[in-house]
């Protein structure tokens, strides 16, 4: 199979689809890959070093889209992107469609099929090709909103930790499950007040027994999430609905009546962001104030630790990129039913029923899809 891998162009995206150990595997399977120059840079992979796995350099996304019969990215096509895509063609990236009929719509009027990385799920119901990048952005969510609660990033002045003497921050983290779990990991070891919310008492159980007396966990309800959230310092929402729109636990009321100079991380952005005041940011221009509230919705958090996360991404990802050249996309699916949860889009149609819903398009199962 030929394999294209563009350059990422959304804002301060340094990730890449497939890292030159990756682009090695798929040479040593008998593939074909095509690299578009520059596609390394952000994490310090050379032009030579992808010639070196067996890569041509191709000049422009142009030249990549139109040889490539699977396009591997990282982050959902960009309107230029989708405009390159052609009938026939298999896209296999992020996508997070239910917040973003745009894109939807002119996926489906391509004719690509576009399997998305968000909704492949493993035999134990979790979501391995999200659980890397969750990882990394519930460690980044503490980092940014300690430095958002800054006095010069216009914070109410207060220190994660505390120092003795002075109260540490009171975070609040909205859900329990990788990027929460990862984010209290890392506002503990800060010195935080930490108190984690989810509706599952299972999740709630497994966070005490990680982090023991360190953690305070709470039943999520309308009040106790009302109530948590306008006492907190730093609130970090990670709620996540696989493939659909992230439910919206904050209100504008919480929102005016938190303490000004607060901060809301929502690293539920990509599925729409657990507030009602969120909108996706960028790392150019990452905090927006509503309320005297600072907001943190930066899309593509993972992106600004390019070199971590595209490692960490393709470790998970390379197994279905395999799987998909060495078999044919109609084939891999067939064999791997975790992987056909993964298919969003195809011939015109949503496949994925929660995507359908938000978006309100008709669904067409994925078995229809393989069968026609």
């Amino acid at each position: 199979m030929r394999i294209g891998v563009p350059k990422e162009i959304k804002d301060h995206e340094g990730r890449v689809g497939l890292v030159p150990t990756s682009v090695a595997e798929l040479v040593a399977h008998g593939h074909e890959l095509f690299v578009e120059a520059g596609a390394g840079r952000g994490i310090g992979a050379t032009d030579a070093a992808y010639v070196a796995a067996g890569a041509r350099i191709l000049a422009g996304a142009d030249e990549v889209f139109a040889v490539a019969d699977m396009i591997v990215k990282v982050k959902e096509p960009q309107a230029a992107e989708r405009a390159r895509l052609r009938d026939g063609q298999i896209l296999f990236t992020y996508l997070h469609l239910a917040p973003d009929p745009v894109q939807a719509r002119e996926l489906l009027a391509s004719g690509a099929t576009c399997i998305a990385y968000e909704t492949v799920t493993s035999a134990a119901g979790a979501l391995p090709l999200l659980a890397p990048m969750s990882e990394v952005a519930g460690r980044m969510a503490p980092q940014a909103g300690a430095h958002c609660l800054e006095n010069a990033s216009g914070g109410m002045g207060v220190l994660l930790g505390g120092v003795p003497g002075v109260l540490p921050a009171q975070v609040v983290i909205l859900g329990g499950g990788v990027a929460g779990t990862n984010a209290a990991h890392i506002a503990i070891g800060l010195g935080a007040d930490v108190t984690v919310v989810d509706r599952s008492l299972d999740v709630l159980r497994r966070q005490v027994a990680t982090f023991g007396s360190c953690v305070k966990t709470a039943h999520a309800n309308r009040e106790i999430v009302g109530d948590l959230v306008t006492r907190a310092d730093l609130v970090i929402s990670t709620v996540l609905v696989p493939g659909a729109a992230a439910p919206k636990l904050i209100s504008r009321a919480m929102v005016s009546a938190m303490k000004p100079g607060s901060v809301i991380v929502d690293v539920a952005i990509d599925q729409g962001g657990a507030a009602e005041t969120s909108r996706a940011t960028t790392h150019s221009q990452p905090t927006y104030v509503v309320d005297g509230i600072i907001h943190y919705c930066v899309a593509n958090m993972p992106g600004g630790v390019a070199r971590t996360s595209a490692q960490a991404l393709n470790n998970a990802t390379l197994p279905f990129v395999l799987a998909l050249a060495d078999k044919g996309w109609r084939q891999a699916l067939a064999d791997d039913p975790h992987l056909a949860n993964g298919l969003n889009v195809h011939a015109g149609r949503i496949t994925n029923a929660a995507v359908a819903e938000a978006l309100g398009e008709t669904f067409l199962a994925p078995v229809r899809a393989l069968a026609a």
